[in-house]
């Protein structure tokens, strides 16, 4: 027998999700983009695609993800904007401290997106429909007008993030404990987070067709449809039962660059990608953590992919990892060379993986005495890679770097937004 649902559990998250965010600080900061179709590209080129639309471009059927090129064809007046991530972060920073003036954040969940925990004195639906509309006004008087937000409440948190999605923009739904779990039942699959395509394929070759299916089958047979521990999970959040949040670990730091036509060879790209590992060695080391693998990969300009890895000793140290980068470079070199036509270099990237917080051992191998021994010689390149963090900190970003540029400058390889993690400030000096 099923458990029955929860009629009785409360309000107790409130899920804010900025509309077309990276689009809207543009619209922002610049007035003339106000009211015009506006999409945010990470690099001049039309083989690239949009990270953000605004809300006109959205009205001519251009999203994120969609190539310039079609954007371009799909609306004659487009304005294309350059992304600024400074700028994303700042206000990412302005707009989160105007909700905590009104209730503190629980989590941020991403750059556009954060989930505040409802108390016992808050979770009146009047009151929390209240709270939501005095955010919304503080966030216009004191961060920007044209930057709008949808928020959902809810039992759960997850419920919370569907129900902010039901209005946009600018939207405000609330979602009881007594609606549930029938309020979702006129949803697609694919408007639960965590669903997408693949996984659509994956539940309907089960027979799970709608939300009205997956929750039919119970949390058991659910989870047996997902395939993982987590189908069970979404099924009790999903009825309004909170379930404890499961903590991931850091496994990986890295970074990748969508190169401009003039950066696509291989010296050129190089370049790129030996600022990509210093960056994300930068961000190792002042996060605390070393590596045992550095993996280099890149897609063509043709669609083809290339990735290959190198493992190496425990380490934090920059020269070690150029190192490693320089020993798989020829293997993407001749895999683009061996393309039809030579495919060029579209995007490059580096992802320093099996790390683990930096232990003693980093320290004990200043201890060395021989000059020449392997041990010291990583412990002076760990000394210079941190007065380089320290150099560039205080003077700027490449302020000092490792290297010639070849090929000539490199594209611009600040700290870039995933939507799932806000670079920290830091990240624009690296």
């Amino acid at each position: 027998m099923l458990p029955p649902m929860r009629s009785d559990s409360p309000l107790r998250w409130l899920f804010l999700d900025l509309n077309s965010y990276f689009a809207s600080v543009e619209q922002q900061l610049q007035p003339h983009l106000r009211g015009r179709p506006v999409v945010v590209s990470p690099v001049d080129t039309d083989t690239t695609s949009a990270i953000a639309a605004s809300y006109e471009a959205k009205a001519f059927g251009i999203r994120t993800g969609t190539p310039i090129w079609e954007a371009k064809r799909l609306c004659r007046d487009l304005i294309i904007t350059p992304a600024r991530h400074g700028a994303y972060v700042d206000y990412h920073n302005r707009i989160r401290a105007e909700v905590e003036r009104h209730i503190p954040v629980t989590k941020v969940c991403s750059i556009d997106e954060v989930a505040c925990r409802l108390m016992d004195n808050e979770n009146d639906p009047a009151f929390v429909r209240d709270l939501a509309r005095r955010i919304k006004a503080g966030i216009a008087a004191n961060v920007g007008e044209y930057l709008k937000c949808s928020i959902g409440v809810a039992p759960t948190r997850l419920v919370a993030k569907i129900a902010c999605d039901m209005r946009k923009p600018d939207g405000l739904t609330v979602v009881e404990a007594h609606e549930l779990p029938e309020r979702l039942y006129a949803l697609r699959l694919t408007d639960i987070p965590g669903i997408g395509r693949k996984m659509e394929r994956r539940l309907a070759a089960k027979g799970v067709l709608s939300i009205r299916d997956l929750i039919a089958r119970g949390p058991k047979r659910a989870g047996e449809a997902w395939g993982a521990v987590n189908g069970d999970r979404l099924w009790w959040s999903l009825c309004g039962h909170e379930v404890p949040e499961i903590v991931t670990q850091h496994r990986s730091i890295g970074h990748s660059q969508v190169l401009s036509p003039s950066k696509r060879d291989p010296v050129a790209a190089l370049a790129t990608a030996r600022r990509l590992c210093l960056k994300a060695a930068s961000r190792l080391r002042r996060e605390g953590y070393a590596a045992r693998s550095l993996v280099l990969h890149a897609r063509l300009e043709d669609g083809g992919k290339f990735a290959a890895h190198q493992h190496l000793p425990l380490t934090q140290d920059s020269f070690s990892f150029l190192a490693q980068l320089s020993a798989l470079w020829p293997r993407l070199a001749d895999a683009a060379r061996r393309q039809p036509g030579g495919a060029r270099i579209r995007m490059v990237g580096v992802t320093l993986a099996e790390i683990a917080p930096a232990g003693r051992e980093q320290g004990a191998l200043f201890d060395r005495d021989d000059i020449d021994h392997a041990l010291a010689r990583e412990a002076r390149g760990l000394r210079l890679s941190r007065a380089m963090d320290t150099a560039n900190a205080k003077f700027g970003r490449n302020a000092v770097t490792l290297g010639p540029l070849m090929g000539g400058r490199t594209d611009h390889v600040g700290a870039k937004i995933a939507f799932n993690r806000i670079p920290d400030m830091a990240e624009f000096h690296e």
